[in-house]
């Protein structure tokens, strides 16, 4: 029985399952990630967890002769050519990391490798989800910030560095909103679940009208209540998504003029919004498109499952 390993690094905590073959999260351990701010120590609990995994389900009875695969790692700023965490802004241990190095130091596996999250998505969908029989696409991940993963002539794009697909730092607007990196205007800023809450804020600054979300905390209210607020017909939040909606499609048509894929795949809490965020998308996406490229490239929703969609997409590094 073929089983991969797969490892979620995020900065709160660290998830890692055992997958089968056919896409299947057979156990799982989680630990907090933040609570290590030395990357000798961090790897030597990720080892640890790796082993309680890998021991978990070998002893299941249903899962015999095993053959491990080897372990992939997703993980913010993962570099596959190097196998290095660079300069990731959201862990405690800081610098250049040569996570694979540390890993193999630590595991008898035939393969470990490392990306960033958003590719571990895209290879995810390739392998496990709904971009199986596609060669051309680009994934594009809606959480936090906002990342992607860039499928041509079926292999994911790195580029000469191992950072190619960046598509969340395009600048969208010209002396936009500030950025980590000091840069404005950037697409993440806008898009991502933190976009879309600075947008609702604008917007009831903008339209100077009450909204049913007046009765939040400021620092409680998250993108997933605006959404809720716009399904329920709330006009400030409505104005929030399908703001939200226009801009990402304008700026996913100039992303599909570099490579010509024939689907964009959305993964992410604010893909559930549906139709209030997708139907603007979708218009605003083929209205910006030139017409070589008009009605010839699907927006979809990715099959990843939510809860397990970074661990599938780790895993599946080892089996690409």
């Amino acid at each position: 029985m073929k089983i991969s390993l797969g490892t979620d690094i995020g900065g709160t905590n660290t998830c890692v399952g055992s997958v089968s073959a056919d896409g299947i999260v057979l156990y799982k351990e989680t630990f907090p990630t933040s609570d290590y701010t030395d990357a000798t120590l961090y790897a030597d609990r990720l080892a640890e967890a790796v082993r309680a995994v890998m021991t978990a389900t070998a002893s299941d009875s249903a899962h015999t002769d095993i053959e491990w695969l080897g372990l992939g790692i997703g993980a913010p700023n993962g570099n596959h050519r190097s196998g290095s965490i660079e300069h990731a802004p959201n862990l405690n241990f800081k610098g250049l990391i040569p996570l694979v190095e540390l890993m193999e130091a630590r595991l008898d596996l035939p393969k470990i490798d490392l990306t960033n999250d958003a590719n571990a998505a895209a290879i995810g969908e390739k392998i496990f989800g709904a971009a199986q029989d596609y060669s051309d696409f680009i994934m594009i991940t809606l959480g936090t910030g906002l990342g992607s993963g860039v499928f041509v002539n079926n292999q994911l794009v790195y580029g000469h560095d191992g950072f190619a697909g960046e598509v969340g730092h395009i600048s969208v607007i010209p002396d936009g909103r500030y950025c980590g990196f000091g840069r404005r205007g950037s697409l993440e800023n806008y898009c991502s679940a933190t976009g879309i809450r600075r947008t609702f804020f604008e917007m009831l600054a903008q339209l100077g009208s009450s909204t049913s979300l007046d009765h939040m905390n400021i620092g409680e209210l998250t993108a997933k209540d605006v959404s809720e607020a716009a399904e329920n017909g709330d006009p400030v939040a409505q104005a929030t998504m399908d703001f939200t909606g226009r801009l990402l499609g304008e700026a996913l048509a100039s992303t599909a003029l570099v490579t010509s894929p024939a689907a964009f795949f959305l993964f992410g809490g604010p893909v559930k919004a549906g139709p209030i965020l997708l139907d603007p998308l979708r218009s605003s996406f083929e209205q910006h498109l030139i017409p070589p490229f008009k009605n010839k490239i699907k927006i979809i929703e990715s099959a990843l499952p939510m809860g397990d969609a970074a661990i599938l997409g780790a895993a599946a590094l080892v089996i690409e």
